[in-house]
């Protein structure tokens, strides 16, 4: 079982997240590596909200083919390099979440492993058995 929790002796989130998720009982867990945004093809978008999409995307092809889905993410983190449109990213991430809630961390980074990727997301979920 989740239970996602937001403690009244915390600071209310900043954003669209939840600041805790507690998981008990049997669960399927599922760890991904940094997710960019890169095509199947390789090519990798010039624009870095069309990487953050994709990286997104990524990440919901993962979480399919382990037969788990979106609502089932319990951590996104995402390293973010230079100047991305605050209102444009909030919608790629709010459309990618829907209604669901994960704990999420956000942080701008000098440089990823080559200078093209301008996002990489981490992800975990977790689904009861």
């Amino acid at each position: 079982m989740k239970i996602s929790r937001n403690p009244e002796t915390v600071h209310k989130p900043v954003a669209p997240y939840v600041h805790q998720i507690e998981v008990t009982g049997p669960q399927k867990w599922l760890t991904l590596s940094g997710q960019l945004g890169l095509e199947v093809d390789g090519t990798v978008p010039e624009n870095p909200l069309e990487q953050l999409q994709l990286a997104l995307e990524n990440i919901k092809r993962n979480l399919e083919s382990a037969e788990m889905q979106v609502g089932d993410l319990t951590k996104l983190v995402f390293y973010l390099v230079g100047d991305f449109e605050a209102e444009q990213r909030r919608k790629i991430i709010g459309d990618f979440l829907g209604e669901h809630l994960p704990c999420t961390t956000m942080i701008y980074v000098v440089a990823l492993a080559a200078p093209v990727f301008k996002v990489e997301v981490d992800a975990w979920a977790c689904k009861d058995i």
